[in-house]
């Protein structure tokens, strides 16, 4: 089951110096807004978000649809098709997306030791 890009997304106290710590590491901002308190991070295939007074814990994150430099990809699965997987095995999801719809939409869920899991897809 493929379920996308993959970065993790990091809530940051302060994202101006978040930034530099990260950037001191060769990462460099490729998208995001910071005057809307998130930005997103780069280095090499490497992805991390940053993101400022949104949530109360980081969060792994896959993108259905798009590649690590956020572009869309020819072909996918789409997000739909991977939450019906992933129920059909057992996995309860915190939030779903609705499997009546189409493009963009989300579902979440929580590792069995608390860690935030985000699958967003963007196309």
């Amino acid at each position: 089951m493929n379920l996308g890009a993959f970065s993790v997304s990091l809530t940051v106290k302060d994202l101006a110096a978040s930034r530099a710590f990260y950037e001191k590491s060769g990462f460099q901002a490729f998208a995001g807004d910071a005057s809307h308190n998130w930005l997103i991070l780069k280095n090499g295939d490497t992805v991390i978000g940053l993101f400022q007074g949104m949530f109360e814990k980081n969060i792994l994150t896959f993108n259905p649809g798009w590649d690590s430099s956020a572009r869309k990809l020819g072909s996918f699965t789409d997000i739909r098709e991977l939450q019906r997987r992933l129920k059909a095995q057992g996995v309860k999801l915190t939030a779903e997306a609705d499997e009546q719809g189409s493009g963009p939409a989300s579902f979440t869920a929580v590792d069995p030791d608390g860690n935030r899991i985000l699958v967003d897809q963007h196309v």
